[in-house]
């Protein structure tokens, strides 16, 4: 078996859940996928992120030409044509889109549903500039067209799974469930010597509870007034962003003195805080998988999170799940967290065993049969190689 992976994510410095999902899963296919021929296409707006000439023989990497921003669109259409010079069998798009050359199996990632929804709810809610509403509509009319055309769908929930079918009205056999953990690099730490000077280097002064700031820091805001003044004052807000002005509620919690907030902290510092942590809200509106609940859990700490998407099925019964919106709710966990040591190391005990079912290379495995599935079915049509001029 030949297969071809865009992995275009690994050579743009991205971060977020694809560039994750990616970084994880190729090296684990390329140790379990000893029999086949991997192929792996990026391309020159960043350096690689995986080192070439560590790559065993079975592995080739094809750099693809970027010149600027109109490059990856039309890499979009383009890349089938490397795929089909390389003759493989399976192209597999974990970017939620892509096409495949004709003779070859199409199977795509698609992380949620979000991108196939009806245009008019993908745009509902969102900030609404131009540049939003442009992306957010080519994004729509991508990977719609790629789903149509696709053999196989991996997606990362079963809630995922069933909103995917539910909208696509896809054979159910054509849609398969494949979960995942986080990198092996987030642990629970015993030695507390390292943890304490990753504390000291980034200024935390007291017990935090962590949270994304991109994940609903509003009912967290509203939560932390409900607090007893004395927890408010032992006690912080920790929150990370990927966004050097994170949302209005955060800010207002900062200034406030009930919060700090680290922009886009480093792999291993924030697995420390993960560690440190009292515990991690994740009251998230949306997740099609929701890896950071993993992420806290398999570092021991206790969370407390949405019952929206995925996101029960993932945590289960190893964390708290409450109402999105409601604050009271929260409130009344974190107080209990905070106070009720044994139930504090309950959770924790609890969301360690639970994330060891997330654990690599299992899902490499998965996909691997899926590839396979994908080449057994009747073959479907596929369109030429095109020309894009530059």
């Amino acid at each position: 078996m030949r297969i071809g992976i865009d992995v275009r994510y690994l050579s743009h410095a991205l971060m977020g859940g694809v560039h994750t999902y990616l970084s994880l899963l190729v090296p684990a296919l390329i140790e379990r996928a000893r029999g086949a021929e991997i192929f792996l296409y990026a391309d020159s707006k960043a350096r690689f992120e995986i080192e070439t000439a560590s790559l065993p023989p079975h592995v080739s990497v094809r750099i693809l030409p970027y010149v600027n921003a109109l490059s990856a669109f039309k890499l979009d259409f383009t890349l089938r044509n490397a795929m089909a010079a390389d003759g493989i069998d399976v192209a597999h798009f974990p970017a939620n889109f892509g096409f495949a050359p004709p003779g070859a199996r199409s199977v795509i990632t698609l992380h949620d549903a979000i991108n196939i929804m009806p245009l008019w709810e993908i745009l509902w809610g969102h900030e609404k500039t131009p540049r939003t509403m442009a992306l957010m509509t080519y994004l729509h009319f991508v990977s719609t067209l790629s789903v149509r055309r696709a053999d196989v769908l991996i997606t990362v929930s079963e809630y995922s799974r069933r909103e995917i079918i539910r909208r696509t009205r896809l054979p159910e056999d054509r849609v398969i469930a494949v979960k995942y953990g986080p990198a092996p690099i987030f642990r629970r730490f015993e030695d507390r010597t390292q943890l304490e000077e990753v504390r000291t280097r980034l200024g935390v002064q007291r017990p935090f509870l962590l949270a994304d700031a991109i994940k609903n820091p509003d009912v967290i805001a509203r939560a932390w007034q409900r607090l007893p003044e004395t927890m408010q004052a032992s006690h912080q807000m920790l929150f990370f962003s990927r966004l050097v002005d994170p949302p209005a509620p955060v800010q207002a919690m900062v200034a406030a003195g009930h919060a700090q907030v680290l922009i886009r902290p480093s792999r291993s510092d924030l697995v420390a805080l993960f560690n440190l942590a009292e515990g991690f809200l994740f009251p998230s509106l949306y997740e099609g998988l929701g890896l950071p609940p993993i992420e806290a859990m398999k570092c021991g700490a206790p969370v407390i999170a949405s019952d929206r998407g995925s996101i029960p099925e993932v945590v289960g019964d190893a964390g708290i799940i409450i109402d999105a919106q409601d604050d009271a709710a929260l409130a009344a966990h974190i107080t209990r967290l905070l106070q009720d040591r044994a139930f504090h190391q309950e959770l924790q005990q609890r969301g360690l065993a639970r994330a060891e079912e997330f654990s690599w290379p299992k899902p490499a495995d998965r996909i691997l049969d899926a590839y396979w599935y994908a080449l057994s079915l009747p073959p479907k049509g596929r369109a030429a190689p095109v020309e894009v001029s530059s």
